[in-house]
């Protein structure tokens, strides 16, 4: 997917047209980043010279970067040219859910026999770090801390593309999640990571399965039952 024609043209005629790969690859991350531990609201604009303003760049590098997040759907493209965060219908909420729900056990089983008691230990520290957040009233911090503990355990998969497909699922659902952290209203730390840390100590893979699907899939179900 590409950007239109007109955000391109005039405007940029008198610029460097030769994008800096360090800068391209630094907005990208940072603001991947971003919209991925909810940083940004549904539905927030964004602009090619506002992000090449905020990030001291030309407008090329800050076009490539918004390039790669549109086509990874962290970034929605109107026909014109607007470009948002995504706002998610409950349709797609669900399918994306779906999608968790079949992945994140998967790679919690096979990350299973590789668990051993120094991670679990670290998946506790963690846990113990989502609940400052949740006390501190912080939704970035506590989906920044969840996304960790799920992304520590994970890599312990050795399943890369599946966890880069996850990552990309992620990425759509970030805003979402801030959204749905302000309806919730949180005051404890996710019940089910205890019920994952239980299972991951027992070696019990059906266990296992159950509680990661439940804990992926609970929150999301506030939002679309609103």
């Amino acid at each position: 997917m590409t950007l239109p024609d007109f955000v391109i043209t005039n405007r940029c005629m008198n610029m460097n047209r030769t994008s800096d790969p360090t800068a391209h690859e630094t907005i990208y991350r940072n603001l991947r980043s971003r919209i991925m531990v909810g940083e940004l609201s549904p539905g927030t604009p964004l602009t090619l010279r506002g992000l090449a303003r905020e990030y001291h760049v030309s407008m090329t590098p800050a076009r490539e970067a918004v390039r790669r997040l549109v086509a990874e759907g962290a970034l929605s493209l109107s026909g014109s040219g607007r470009v948002t965060t995504p706002a998610l219908s409950d349709e797609r909420i669900e399918e994306l859910a779906a999608l968790r729900a079949l992945i994140e056990p998967e790679l919690a089983a096979r990350a299973l026999p590789r668990a051993h008691f120094a991670l679990i230990d670290r998946l506790a520290t963690m846990n113990g770090r989502i609940a400052d957040a949740v006390e501190r009233h912080d939704a970035v911090g506590y989906i920044r801390c969840n996304l960790d503990f799920h992304r520590m355990l994970y890599l312990r998969a050795q399943a890369p593309a599946m966890l880069a497909m996850l990552e990309t699922v992620w990425l759509q659902l970030g805003p979402t999640m801030r959204a749905l952290y302000g309806r919730v209203k949180r005051n404890e730390p996710p019940r089910h990571h205890r019920m994952i840390l239980a299972a991951l100590r027992a070696g019990d893979e059906p266990s296992l399965r159950l509680s990661v699907r439940a804990d992926v899939t609970h929150g999301l179900r506030h939002l679309t039952s609103a």
